[in-house]
């Protein structure tokens, strides 16, 4: 199993990529890892670290996409980036799936450009794990299409089940989608032709409010992109918001020194589940390949999450049994 890392994207390369690589080697014996970057810069961070040099390869990549630049004008214009060289290589059959965290605009574009989409897809899109009482459960479109036609939320709930089963272990997962009020006649007039078409799913339990995300009430969410991504940055917000407000809780109370630094223990140990570094990274679903985009702050520990969730989508053939679903 060959994954190719990204070793220049995302807020700290080439050290988070280059380590979070090598630590995903120690965890899973079966896989090699091709860094593509500039190739000095990667040797020279590669340096720094014990490992087992039969399993790391480098690819030079010497054009960097930056964070800030045009999604259509960098793949256009820096063909030896590494964003377009590992995807060119994957869609050459040279590794088994490409991850990265940098621009994720330039990702999802070069991902369907070069990939190209599996049969029978109308749009690619972002699937993310989003926090809930149950552990983490998936939310799609996370904000790659911020304009949906009715039949694409019964794509994008299909993909995501089958994503959510193969890859996130989820047994008989719940569809649902997010409305405005339970009741079939609810929303817009795009949401109501939606709900007709994910009728035709069944695992479709109906509409769900945004009250029922966080108690687990489905298992993959469904709306448009504008919806999933005001959720995505939503739900990044809820770890730090509930310390502040703990901490001023705290405060205020006439509680011992002890007895607080136990609260904010146990809440710390809480809302870990909610981190993101345990889930790494988050799939493009439709493309014809595993392309997965990590956040931009990634750590080594995220990094190393994403690479094995790459190795696991690519194991288990989930674009094979979405095109099964589909059909």
């Amino acid at each position: 199993m060959i994954i190719a890392v990204d070793a220049a994207g995302g807020d700290h390369y080439p050290h988070h990529p280059v380590e979070g690589s090598l630590l995903a080697l120690k965890e899973n014996d079966s896989i090699q890892i091709i860094l593509l970057g500039p190739k000095e810069m990667v040797r020279e961070e590669l340096d720094k670290h014990e490992y087992d040099k039969q399993r790391v390869h480098i690819q030079n990549a010497p054009e960097v996409i930056e964070m800030s630049e045009s999604p259509s004008q960098a793949v256009k214009g820096k063909k030896k980036s590494s964003i377009v060289m590992g995807l060119s290589m994957h869609a050459a059959g040279k590794c088994d799936a490409f991850i990265s965290t940098g621009n994720t605009g330039a990702l999802l574009a070069a991902s369907t450009f070069i990939l190209g989409k599996l049969e029978g897809i109308i749009r690619p899109t972002i699937a993310t794990y989003y926090p809930t009482v149950k552990g983490f459960r998936l939310l799609v479109d996370a904000g790659a299409n911020l304009e949906l036609k009715p039949e694409m939320f019964s794509q994008f709930g299909t993909m995501g089940s089958v994503y959510s089963h193969e890859v996130m272990g989820i047994d008989e997962p719940k569809v649902a989608l997010l409305n405005v009020g339970e009741e079939r006649e609810k929303g817009t007039e795009c949401l109501r032709k939606a709900f007709d078409e994910l009728s035709k799913l069944p695992n479709f339990i109906g509409n769900v409010e945004g009250r029922d995300i966080l108690p687990g009430k489905a298992d993959v969410y469904v709306c448009d992109g504008v919806v999933g991504n005001i959720l995505l940055k939503f739900g990044e917000s809820i770890p730090d918001a509930l310390k502040v407000l703990v901490q001023s809780a705290v405060k205020k109370s006439n509680i011992d020194p002890e007895q607080a630094k136990q609260l904010l223990y146990i809440l710390n140990s809480a809302v870990s589940e909610f981190n993101y570094e345990n889930v790494g990274g988050i799939p493009f679903l439709g493309v014809a390949g595993v392309s997965m985009v990590g956040h931009g702050g990634s750590n080594p520990t995220a990094i190393k999450n994403m690479v094995l969730n790459a190795a696991t989508c690519a194991e288990a053939n989930v674009n094979d049994k979405i095109i099964a679903s589909l059909n």
